[in-house]
């Protein structure tokens, strides 16, 4: 029993395919699948269009058939997705100027971070303030406190 749940969780995400999407060629429908791994929904943000439940990307999965019944190859036929929304639709977008922040915007976060910390680590007093110099009047008080009292 153990392992049909199990095997039920795991499947979870196929449950995203509906039977009526799925092409009858298992070649055509098997690029598909490893094309619609790569393409992002619109609506779930970083889930893929082949693991996600939504309208869109149900719409985006016919699509994709679609393109590749037609005799797209991959490369044509997620380009095709490309020019109709973007670099956003990849899970993995290339490098080009428009995306330069995305891929580089973390790491220069962590630097300019960085650097300021060192900046304001450098700029604290490297030993500790001095205390102050007693007065005879102070020397004198705590003499007075410090030293043995007669219990007599």
């Amino acid at each position: 029993m153990k392992v049909f749940f199990l095997l039920l969780a795991l499947a979870g995400p196929a449950l995203a395919v509906e039977p009526s999407e799925m092409l009858a060629d298992p070649v055509l429908e098997a690029r598909a699948r490893v094309l619609s791994k790569g393409l992002r929904c619109l609506v779930c943000r970083n889930q893929n269009i082949d693991d996600s439940n939504s309208g869109l990307a149900r719409d985006l999965r016919v699509l994709l058939r679609e393109r590749l019944t037609a005799g797209d190859t991959d490369a044509e036929a997620v380009q095709f997705l490309v020019n109709r929304f973007g670099d956003y639709v990849l899970l993995k977008p290339p490098l080009t100027l428009s995306t330069t922040l995305l891929w580089f915007g973390p790491a220069l976060l962590i630097l300019f971070g960085a650097g300021g910390y060192v900046l304001w680590w450098r700029k604290q007093p490297k030993t500790p303030a001095s205390a102050p110099e007693l007065t005879d009047n102070d020397r004198a008080l705590l003499n007075d406190i410090l030293s043995p009292k007669d219990p007599s």
